[in-house]
């Protein structure tokens, strides 16, 4: 499998794109732009956005959304994490600390 560009046709409501990417990243193009296709879709069939215009911007706006939900809560996740790792080695470090301690008391 190469990396070198080659074109890839995309179909995104009734309308043909070709599109150049590496070969490697084609499945993940295509899978692309059926998300869009699909989004696109629910938007114009939603009846409450006209021209393929507007619909292609509201459906990235709400693609923008959740990605940028699904990064807050990842980061929230990473803080969380960290601060459980943080407190496991406090509570190791104090452990440790006492176990010190009661050695030279003996």
């Amino acid at each position: 499998m190469t990396t070198e560009p080659i074109p890839v046709t995309v179909r995104i409501l009734d309308k043909e794109f070709r599109v150049s990417c590496p070969e490697n990243e084609q499945n993940a193009l295509m899978a692309s732009a059926d998300l869009l296709n699909t989004r696109m879709r629910e938007v114009r069939d939603s009846g409450k956005v006209f021209g393929a215009d507007r619909v292609a911007i509201m459906a990235a706006l709400n693609l923008t959304h959740e990605l940028l939900l699904q990064r807050n809560n990842v980061t929230g996740s990473d803080d969380s994490f960290t601060q459980r790792i943080e407190n496991m080695q406090s509570s190791i470090e104090s452990v440790l600390q006492n176990s010190q301690q009661q050695k030279m008391e003996f």
